[in-house]
C-alpha cells in the first residue's frame, strides 16, 4: 500500500535495531526538516524518527495563500470555524503511517504520536479517533481539534489510557496557553484524568526550548523504553 505522506518524510534512523517509532508533525507553514533536527538532538538509539510534511493548500487564516498546512485554519480561538473534512482526512493519512509500520513489524504499543502546534493538534486528534493503541501522545503549543465533537468522537479509540504529555509556552502569542489549558481540561475528560501530564514554560512563546524538550525525550524514554 502506498502512503503519500511517508514516501517524501524525513526518516531520522536508529543506529541499531529498531524497536519503537516516534511520528512528529510539525506546524503551519514549516517542513519536516526543523523537526527532523530537534529528534536527532534528543533521539534514542533503537527508535525511528518519521517527520512528515504537509501537503501545500491555500490557508484561510493567511489571507489564502499555499502553503503546508494538515488541513485548513480559519482562526485560532475555541470558538473558529474549523476544517471539519480537512481536519478528519488528515488523520486518517496520518492513520495510514501508523498502519505502515505496523504491518513494518513495529507494534502500536510501540508508537508514538506527537507534534507542535497545528502538528500536535492533529496528533491528539488522530491518537483521539484511531483504535490502534498507541503508546503515547506528544502535544506541543497546540489544542484540540473538533473539541465539541468529543467526548463522543473518541468511542472507537484505542487510547483512553494513552499517556499524553501537553507542553505549552506561557507568553504564547500565537495559541494563549489558557487555550492549552482547556485543551488538557478537556482530554481529563476524554481519557483517564491521571494520563494526562500538562507543563507550561515561563517566557516561552510559540516555539520551543531545551527544558520542554528534555521533557518530551524523558517522556518517549519511558513510554518508549528499550526492550
Amino acid at each position: 500500500m502506498s502512503v503519500p505522506l511517508l514516501s517524501e518524510a524525513l526518516t531520522v534512523p536508529g543506529t541499531e535495531k529498531e524497536t519503537a517509532v516516534v511520528i512528529f508533525l510539525h506546524g503551519l507553514g514549516d517542513t519536516g526538516h526543523g523537526w527532523a533536527d530537534a529528534m536527532t538532538s534528543i533521539r534514542l538509539p533503537y527508535i525511528k524518527y518519521i517527520c512528515p510534511h504537509a501537503p501545500r493548500i491555500p490557508v484561510t487564516l493567511n489571507m489564502k495563500m499555499t502553503m503546508p498546512s494538515w488541513f485548513d485554519l480559519i482562526g485560532l480561538s475555541p470558538e473558529s470555524p474549523e476544517d471539519e473534512a480537512g481536519i478528519k482526512r488528515a488523520a486518517e493519512n496520518i492513520k495510514a503511517i501508523i498502519d505502515h509500520e505496523v504491518k513494518n513489524g513495529i507494534p502500536s504499543s510501540r508508537i508514538i504520536l506527537g507534534g507542535f502546534s497545528q502538528g500536535g493538534a492533529l496528533s491528539l486528534y488522530t491518537a483521539l479517533t484511531s483504535q490502534q493503541q498507541l503508546a503515547g501522545v506528544v502535544g506541543l503549543s497546540c489544542w484540540l481539534p473538533l473539541h465539541k465533537t468529543f467526548p463522543q468522537a473518541a468511542s472507537g479509540s484505542g487510547n483512553k489510557d494513552t499517556p499524553i504529555l501537553q507542553c505549552h509556552g506561557e507568553m504564547d502569542p500565537m495559541i494563549p496557553v489558557q487555550f492549552g489549558a482547556m485543551t488538557a481540561e478537556k482530554l481529563k475528560t476524554i481519557v483517564s484524568p491521571q494520563n494526562v501530564t500538562f507543563r507550561t514554560y515561563p517566557g516561552l512563546m510559540h516555539s520551543s526550548c531545551p527544558q520542554e524538550m528534555s521533557a518530551v525525550k524523558e517522556f518517549i524514554e519511558k513510554q518508549l523504553p528499550r526492550v
